[in-house]
C-alpha cells in the first residue's frame, strides 16, 4: 500500500477499531509560570483573537507567548506605579504622616496603571 503524505512527512497512524486515526502532539515546551496579567492575556486571545489563540497552541509556543506578556506587563506596570508616584509626590514622609491618605492616593494610581497595562499590553 502506497505511503500517504503524512506518512512520508514522518506522521504515523494508530489503530482504533476499524479506523486509522493519526498520531498527532503538540510540540514540547518549558513550564513557565504565567502570573495575573498573562492569564488575561490569554482570557483575551480565547474570546477575541480565536485564530492567533489556536496557531500558538498548536504551535506550542503559547505558554512562552503568554510568559513573555506576563514580564512585560509587569515591568510595564512597576514603571507606571513609579512614574505617577515622583509625578503625584507620594512620598514615605506622606506615608508616615497621614497613612489612610497615602493609601487613597496609592489605590488610585494602581488603578490607573492597571488600566493602562490593559488598554496598552493585554487587550491590544
Amino acid at each position: 500500500m502506497a505511503k500517504t503524505i503524512f506518512e512520508e512527512l514522518g506522521g504515523r497512524y494508530e489503530r482504533q477499531g476499524d479506523y486509522l486515526i493519526p498520531c498527532l502532539t503538540v510540540p514540547a515546551e518549558k513550564e513557565q509560570s504565567i502570573v495575573t496579567w498573562g492569564q488575561r492575556h490569554r482570557v483575551y486571545l480565547k474570546q477575541y483573537r480565536k485564530v492567533t489563540y489556536t496557531n500558538l497552541l498548536t504551535s506550542g509556543r503559547l505558554n512562552t507567548y503568554l510568559a513573555d506578556i506576563d514580564r512585560q506587563a509587569q515591568e510595564r506596570f512597576v514603571r507606571l506605579i513609579d512614574g505617577m508616584k515622583q509625578t503625584q509626590g507620594i512620598t514615605e514622609r506622606l506615608k508616615a504622616e497621614n497613612a489612610l491618605e497615602w493609601t487613597g492616593q496609592l489605590n488610585n494610581i494602581r488603578a490607573h496603571a492597571r488600566e493602562i497595562v490593559n488598554s496598552e499590553i493585554i487587550n491590544a
